[in-house]
């Protein structure tokens, strides 16, 4: 039974045109409950505005669990500038580095959306020369220019700009002839995707899972919580379906399924990974086992909530980790293989 691929780059290049900062997950939401009820999958809200979905299996009194997160990466207004230029806060982990000269846009607290680009306060090198290089990105040194005709603070709050505003980046989508997908915020709405054309496949094939599933979609992962509560309580399997870092001294690439052996959190269970390795073996799929940093999970999350659960981390390799990211259709082929393989199996490791 094959996932389908149209489904899912289809799924996730809707997904990533949603803006979605951890924080303000609303409209996302909204798309994922709907695309479940499309599908036929019962699904459950939690306080936090996360979603579980269940597919009940031939035995309940253990049961597997798979999450994914649709909260990204973002930033808020932090400052309106005397000049009607804004100073931003991020949210998640990354570097302004990463988003400068990106176009973005600040959602009020009525609904109105005003774009605007992300620039040094040194931009122009034909004003501040070599010191437009030199200078660092930081939250200080970078501002946004919005595209309204505003020169002063008071002009910015007349169009209803506050601080406070979430401010979102424009993903680029872009899907290529040769099977890359290039975009912000593949972590981890690739993922997502992935679990619903996972599900879709199940509703489509009837096939009854030797135990019961429950499919997480999180929304505040960037921020550390995303899938750390509201978990089931028959669950004794976590598997977290997140991004693999692609970048020197490792062994995970754009075309195949990462298996995580250890982040910053620590080491993942040692069985539960050798089984999915094993599975990725015996299905001839293209896979790496890897180590991260400076990585974390909602699966260790769960941990240090203090769930007694075994966990494991999988995901498709993307390059350029929060940053303008880059993927393949195979790398999204190859997780959803290695999802299905699993979920089928009957070993269950506690």
């Amino acid at each position: 039974m094959n996932v389908s691929t149209a489904y899912m780059v289809q799924s996730f290049c809707q997904l990533a045109n949603i803006p979605s900062p951890s924080g303000n997950t609303a409209k996302v939401m909204a798309w994922v409950a709907q695309e479940l009820e499309q599908l036929g999958v019962q699904y459950k809200r939690t306080n936090k505005g996360a979603i579980v979905a269940t597919v009940p299996g031939a035995r309940d009194d253990k049961a597997r669990l798979l999450t994914a997160h649709v909260d990204t990466l973002g930033a808020m207004i932090k400052e309106i500038k005397s000049n009607g230029r804004l100073k931003l806060t991020l949210i998640g982990g990354f570097t302004f580095h990463a988003i400068e000269g990106e176009h973005c846009t600040v959602e009020t607290a009525s609904g109105r959306l005003v774009t605007g680009t992300i620039l040094s306060t040194k931009a122009s090198v034909h004003v501040y020369g070599g010191d437009a290089g030199k200078a660092e990105r930081t939250d200080a040194n970078m501002e946004v220019r919005l595209d309204e005709k505003v020169t002063n603070r008071e002009q910015v709050q007349e169009l209803g700009i506050s601080v406070g505003d979430f401010v979102s980046f424009d993903p680029r989508v872009t899907v290529t002839d040769s099977g890359f997908i290039k975009s912000r915020h593949i972590d981890d709405k690739a993922s997502v995707a992935i679990l619903l054309g996972v599900l879709k496949a199940l509703r489509e094939s009837g096939q009854q899972l030797p135990y019961t599933t429950h499919f997480f979609i999180s929304n505040n992962e960037e921020i550390g919580y995303g899938g750390n509560s509201s978990i089931p309580a028959n669950v004794v399997e976590y598997v977290a379906v997140d991004m693999g870092a692609i970048g020197d001294g490792q062994t995970t690439d754009e075309y195949g399924v990462s298996i995580c052996a250890k982040d910053s959190s620590g080491p993942y269970h040692y069985g539960l990974r050798s089984h999915l390795t094993r599975l990725a073996q015996e299905n001839g799929l293209n896979y790496a086992v890897d180590i991260y940093p400076f990585y974390g999970s909602d699966a260790s999350a769960a941990l240090r909530a203090g769930y007694d659960i075994v966990h494991g981390l999988i995901g498709p390799g993307v390059d350029a980790s929060h940053s303008h990211e880059r993927t393949h259709t195979e790398a999204l082929e190859n997780t959803a293989k290695l999802i299905m393989a699993y979920l089928a199996s009957e070993e269950m490791q506690a």
